[in-house]
């Protein structure tokens, strides 16, 4: 059985990394590109995180596109430093990778390639959807030629992470890119915020990963210590991972025990509620097209993480 082809359209956070190493590793999935994205640090920060990552995982050959720098709509910018360190990567101090990214832009890229390959491609969005919104200005046909789209985004309850509490960060960071999104497609699958909350790696599962004795475990212990100290003096019981959560759902679609189908929209006007999630229960005419992940196999997850980091 060929491969699936994935796209990851990434802003190179900590928890982006381990998602693109989940997928690097996994038998079943071909990453073909990786898209870059402003968003959890600048993107001068994300390209070379992307690479660090593909020389760790042995995929060098992966093509990188750079993107977006800016959302949409000029306006703040909230970064997450405190969280994935300055350079987006804890803080990493061991950087081995030649940066040899490609001249042609990420919306392009994305566009071209779903051309190329009508029906076949998944792309996993784990940043703000910038890139994708381009990219639908680009090809508006985008959302039949895509096999997929599985999004790490949105807070379904409104419990956000950002100073606009009922919105999650990547969706927050460009509303407007995230409504052109949600909006342009008939389907497609969420991992929100309080899916993330409900399914973090205890710090006892995070310990026995970060011990097993390979050079990729041992990259997972070092970019994942700034997030480590930045949860634990928050109480958490384990360490979040937003973005493998999207991936293991997109990887393992069997991983996934409980959905919600709704319709929605992303708020980009409120003075409280910009970048919200905005959920349809059941008074709208139009037909769901967010496909809500609230629940997935935690041992599942795990094995994914060990399959990725034992290699």
């Amino acid at each position: 059985m060929r491969p699936e082809p994935l796209i990851v359209d990434t802003d190179a956070g900590v928890d982006d990394a381990l998602a693109l190493m989940l997928a690097l590793a996994h038998p079943g999935a071909e990453v073909v590109a990786v898209t870059a994205v402003g968003g959890n640090v600048p993107l001068e920060h994300v390209v070379p995180n992307v690479f660090e990552v593909l020389h760790v995982m042995g995929a060098e050959g992966v093509p990188v596109f750079p993107g977006a720098r800016e959302p949409l709509l000029p306006g703040e910018r909230v970064h997450a430093t405190e969280f994935h360190g300055k350079d987006g990567l804890g803080d990493y101090p061991n950087r081995r990778a030649r940066v040899r990214p490609e001249p042609e832009p990420a919306a392009v890229a994305i566009a071209r390639r779903a051309r190329e390959r009508p029906g076949e491609l998944t792309l996993v969005a784990l940043g703000p959807l910038t890139n994708l919104a381009l990219a639908l200005r680009l090809e508006p046909e985008l959302p039949r030629l895509l096999r997929r789209l599985v999004v790490m985004g949105g807070a379904h309850t409104a419990r956000g992470n950002t100073p606009h509490w009922a919105a999650e960060f990547n969706f927050y960071y460009d509303p407007e890119a995230a409504q052109m999104a949600v909006q342009a497609f008939e389907e497609l699958t969420l991992v929100t915020w309080e899916t993330t909350l409900a399914h973090p790696i205890l710090w006892a599962e995070h310990e026995a990963l970060a011990a097993l004795d390979t050079p990729r475990a041992r990259f997972y212990a070092a970019v994942t210590r700034t997030t480590r100290g930045f949860l634990e003096k928050r109480g958490l019981p384990g360490l979040l991972i937003p973005d493998p959560l999207a991936m293991a759902a997109a990887l393992e679609p069997g991983l996934v025990t409980s959905v919600e189908r709704h319709r929605g929209w992303v708020e980009t006007c409120g003075a409280h509620t910009r970048g919200q999630l905005v959920l349809d229960h059941g008074r709208s005419a139009e037909p769901p097209n967010v496909r809500v992940v609230t629940g997935l196999d935690r041992e599942g997850v795990r094995a994914l993480f060990h399959r990725a980091l034992a290699g």
